[in-house]
C-alpha cells in the first residue's frame, strides 16, 4: 500500500528480514521498514508466477490490532461507513476510516473474530495515525490492542488454496472473505481468504517468532515463489485496487473514488458516520470527478504524477498510479478526470516526458478478479 520517503530514523525490519536476504531480495525503504521490492527472478516473473501459480508476500509492515469488549462493533461504526454490526462471526469486510469533511483517513480490513472481538488490518504508513484515531474515540469498556508481536503473510494465486490445504486441511472450508483461526504446518495462525492481487488467496497472521518457519513451509511447496512489493503493486494495479496515498487520501471523497459500495444499506439510512453529509451530498448530486482506468497507446508507461490532458490538450488531472501490466502486456494507469470525461473509451492524452501520448479511459479491473465465490 502507501510508501514513505526514507528518513534519518533507522529502518524497522520484519521477522522475515533474514529470510529475505537469504533469498537474495533487493531491500528498499517502505513505510519506515526495510522491505523486499523484488527477488532475483525479477518483478515481471514474480507477477506472472502469482497469476499462474502462487506467490508469497511479506506484509508484516501492515498494522494489526484487535478491538475487544461489548459494543466493539458499534464503536467502530462511529468511525466507518461499513455495516460492522451486521458482520457475522468468521467474516471480514473492507471499509474506510472517514473524516468529518468526507475524506479518507485510511482503508482497512475488519473481521469479526467472535466473542465481542474485531480484528483489524490497516496500512503500514497509516497505522500510527489510525490506531491513535480509533483509540481516541472508543467508549468504555471497548479497548484497542495493537498486535506488534504478529507478522502477516499473503499467499496469493490460483494454486494458493491447494497449497494451503496440504498444510491446513481446514482452510478448504474458508469462503471468500472468511476469517478464523487456522493451524498451518502445526503453527497456530489467524487467516482470511482475501488479498490485494485480484487472485484467490489468503492473508495469514502469525506470531512473529514462528513467521520464518511458516514462510519456509509455504515456500517448500513447488507452486510457491517469493514475491516483493514491486509485483504486489503491479498485481493490485491490474486488479484496479486503490493504493492509499496515491489513489485515495484525506482529500478524497469515497464517491469520486468509486468506493460508495462500502457504505452499508443500513448506514445509508442512518448517515451517522464521519463525513456523512459530504459523502451523501456527492452521492446525490454526482461527483465532479471520478477515478478511472486509463490505457495508454504504445508501450510507454505513465507513472504517478503524470498530467492527464483532454482531447484539446488542456490539463484535467493527474495519474495517481501507473506502470506496466505484465499480465496485460501493456502499460496501464488510473487517475481522476472530470465526470463528463469518465465514460469508457473517452480519448485522453498523457504528458510523458513532455510529450502528449494518446490514451483512453478503460473499465476496471483491467483483468477480471478471480476471487473464489
Amino acid at each position: 500500500m502507501s510508501t514513505d520517503h526514507a528518513s534519518a530514523s533507522p529502518l524497522l525490519t520484519t521477522p522475515l528480514d533474514a529470510l529475505h536476504r537469504e533469498l537474495g531480495a533487493r531491500m528498499v525503504p517502505f513505510a519506515g521498514y526495510a522491505m523486499p521490492v523484488q527477488y532475483p527472478a525479477g518483478i515481471m516473473a514474480e507477477h506472472l508466477h502469482c497469476r499462474a501459480q502462487a506467490a508469497l508476500f511479506d506484509v508484516s509492515h501492515m498494522g494489526q490490532a484487535s478491538l475487544h469488549g461489548a459494543g466493539a462493533a458499534a464503536a467502530l461504526e462511529a468511525l466507518v461507513p461499513g455495516d460492522i454490526a451486521g458482520l457475522k462471526p468468521g467474516r471480514q469486510r473492507y471499509t474506510l476510516l472517514t473524516m468529518p469533511g468526507g475524506g479518507i483517513l485510511d482503508d482497512l480490513m475488519v473481521a469479526n473474530a467472535g466473542g465481542e472481538q474485531l480484528f483489524l488490518v490497516v496500512n503500514a504508513s497509516r497505522k500510527a495515525v489510525d490506531l491513535a484515531h480509533i483509540a481516541a474515540h472508543l467508549p468504555a469498556p471497548v479497548r484497542l490492542e495493537a498486535h506488534d508481536e504478529r507478522a502477516l503473510l499473503a499467499l496469493q494465486g490460483p494454486a494458493a488454496a491447494a497449497v494451503l490445504a496440504r498444510l491446513a486441511p481446514d482452510s478448504a472450508a474458508f469462503p471468500f472473505m472468511g476469517f478464523g483461526p487456522l493451524a498451518i504446518a502445526g503453527i497456530a495462525c489467524l487467516a482470511s481468504r482475501s488479498g490485494y492481487t485480484g487472485e484467490d488467496g489468503f492473508e495469514i497472521s502469525v506470531p512473529a517468532a514462528q513467521a520464518e518457519a511458516l514462510a519456509r513451509a509455504l515456500l517448500a511447496a513447488p507452486e510457491v515463489q517469493p514475491a516483493g512489493l514491486g509485483a504486489r503493486d503491479s498485481l493490485r494495479l491490474e486488479a484496479g485496487l486503490c493504493l492509499y496515498g496515491n489513489d485515495i487520501d484525506e482529500t478524497t471523497n469515497p464517491i469520486e473514488a468509486g468506493l460508495g459500495w462500502v457504505i452499508g444499506k443500513r448506514r445509508k439510512a442512518e448517515w451517522n458516520f464521519p463525513g456523512a453529509a459530504a459523502i451523501r451530498a456527492m452521492l446525490e448530486d454526482g461527483p465532479p470527478r471520478l477515478r478511472v482506468g486509463i490505457l495508454p497507446e504504445g508501450r510507454a508507461p505513465a507513472r504517478a504524477g503524470t498530467a492527464i490532458l483532454d482531447a484539446g490538450g488542456a490539463a484535467i488531472g493527474q495519474v495517481t498510479s501507473g506502470g506496466f501490466g505484465p499480465s496485460l502486456g501493456a502499460p496501464l494507469a488510473m487517475g481522476y478526470v472530470p465526470a463528463r470525461l469518465a465514460a469508457e473509451g473517452t480519448p485522453l492524452h498523457l504528458l510523458v516526458r513532455d510529450k502528449p501520448l494518446p490514451a483512453r479511459v478503460a473499465a476496471m479491473p483491467f483483468l477480471p478478479h478471480r476471487y473464489i465465490r
